[in-house]
């Protein structure tokens, strides 16, 4: 089987943000693949909404086998692992997390579905905190 690379980008601002990185980071390990590099954790003020908790920001690049879609189920799983039951698409906005994985890069794909966009526009191209922090895996 081939292996892939995979950048995600992690955030979290509620209930112990650097912890529920960590845990966060032990799941994809034992879930979903290696983690080949990492970024620095870093504290950034929320973005696309108001809220008095900044988050604690990390990327990673992981070696998977899991496909795309699969790869974002098992994600979705994570978080809800951890308390996050509706991500921003229910409450049609923004809001405090627990925990936070985005999909950013996958190998050199673009790929578009009703459900992922690869490479994640926001993340890879406006948001200058998650730019770096990218840019630092890839």
């Amino acid at each position: 089987m081939s292996h892939n690379s995979v950048v995600l980008l992690l955030g979290s601002n509620i209930n112990n943000p650097e912890n529920n990185i960590q845990i966060a980071l032990k799941k994809i390990v034992e879930n979903i693949g290696l983690i080949l590099n990492k970024s620095e954790l870093i504290t950034s003020q929320p973005v696309e909404f108001v809220s008095s908790n900044n988050f604690c920001n990390i990327a990673i690049q992981i070696k998977t086998q899991i496909s795309p879609i699969k790869l974002l189920d098992k994600l979705k799983e994570i978080e809800r692992s951890m308390g996050r039951t509706r991500d921003s698409s229910y409450f049609g906005g923004y809001q405090d997390r627990i925990i936070d994985i985005d999909l950013i890069l996958y190998n050199d794909i673009k790929f578009i579905s009703r459900r992922l966009i690869i490479p994640h526009y926001k993340n890879l191209f406006e948001r200058d905190f998650a730019i770096g922090l990218i840019n630092e895996v890839r």
